[in-house]
């Protein structure tokens, strides 16, 4: 198959023009490393080669922006991929390479996820919760939950602002509950609530 043009579309994205009209969206980088020109011919071994490596490189040049946005984890970077169209090769090639060059790290990420939920008044429960739909490994909750602040002062923050009444049944039945759903199990609730009633009864 012989390359009739290659038609720069930006500074870094190139067009290969095939000669029965098909068409190969590729990187200028691609282009360079396999030294492509008009008029070249390239075997059948050669253009499948080079459809995969343009998709890789589109691919990962992709992956590469979705995580200048926002942090994300190697899940979530991979179905982002699928979802813009990349094929699964191109996905799994550019997850591996961004976690091999450092700019992913579900570990670290986890951590990330765990301060912020922390920050945002949330318990252990929630950071699971999070980091089992953002597709984390179970192999790196243990060691991001560990890491986060002790629970203490944030429980009694809340209770503070929402138990006026600590004698009051349904006001504790909804406080309880509410901090259950923030992801707090029901003896750290507990332990709150007894600091909450003594620091009252101290008052």
């Amino acid at each position: 198959m012989t390359i009739t043009a290659l038609r720069q579309i930006s500074s870094d994205r190139v067009t290969v023009v095939l000669e029965d009209g098909s068409e190969i969206k590729s990187s200028l980088g691609v282009v360079t490393d396999r030294r492509l020109f008009a008029g070249k011919e390239l075997s059948e071994e050669e253009l499948a080669l080079l459809r995969r490596d343009s998709s890789r490189s589109l691919a990962r040049d992709l992956a590469l922006e979705l995580i200048s946005r926002r942090r994300m984890s190697r899940k979530e970077v991979r179905e982002k991929l699928l979802k813009k169209g990349a094929g699964e090769d191109a996905a799994d090639y550019s997850v591996s390479w961004l976690s091999e060059h450092g700019f992913l790290n579900d570990g670290s990420y986890a951590a990330a996820v765990a301060r912020h939920y922390a920050a945002k008044g949330y318990g252990a429960g929630r950071v699971r919760s999070e980091l089992q739909r953002r597709g984390v490994g179970r192999e790196y909750w243990d060691e991001a939950v560990e890491q986060m602040p002790e629970s203490d002062d944030r429980l009694d923050r809340f209770l503070t602002a929402r138990l006026k009444d600590p004698e009051d049944r349904e006001q504790i039945r909804k406080v309880s509950a509410a901090l259950f759903r923030r992801g707090y199990s029901w003896e750290e609730i507990r332990s709150a609530l007894r600091r909450h009633t003594d620091n009252i009864e101290e008052d």
